[in-house]
């Protein structure tokens, strides 16, 4: 599939240099321009401009060409992404492992100790307050009449 990419790479460079090139060839509208004040085909600027010749023409499928290779290079540069659950997390760890997982036994560690796993970080108690004697008792006003 790589020689496909290289090929519509080569298509679409090679297209975009020709698109330029014919449209820097062409005759463009302004060039008539001077002919709108006082020359004898003024008509010419805003009416029909004839049939197209062989330098619009060409253009025209260059473009397409190059459309083509434009599409065709999206085409082969998508590729289908697995969910994450297929894969593990997000470093190829399982995602249900609980903990941390072990260091990597090259890294050095300080002062020549063993690697360790990394610590689980610690989560901070929050103290709920016990009920007391009179919130579990129903008010007056918390029975219905």
């Amino acid at each position: 599939m790589a020689w496909l990419t290289t090929l519509l790479i080569v298509v679409q460079v090679v297209a975009a240099i020709a698109v330029i090139v014919l449209v820097l060839l062409q005759h463009g509208k302004g060039a008539d321009m001077g002919a709108a004040f006082g020359g004898g085909a003024s008509g010419s600027l805003f009416g029909a401009t004839g049939s197209a010749n062989f330098l619009s023409r060409s253009t025209g499928v260059v473009a397409t060409v190059f459309f083509l290779a434009t599409l065709g290079l999206a085409y082969t540069s998508t590729e289908i992404k697995r969910p994450a659950s297929d894969t593990g997390g997000v470093m190829g760890v399982p995602a249900t492992t609980p903990g941390a997982a072990p260091a990597p036994k090259d890294i050095p560690t300080p002062s020549g100790q063993a690697p360790q796993s990394a610590p689980a970080s610690p989560v901070p108690a929050v103290p709920t307050p016990a009920p007391s004697a009179t919130d579990a008792a129903p008010k007056p006003s918390d029975i219905p009449k």
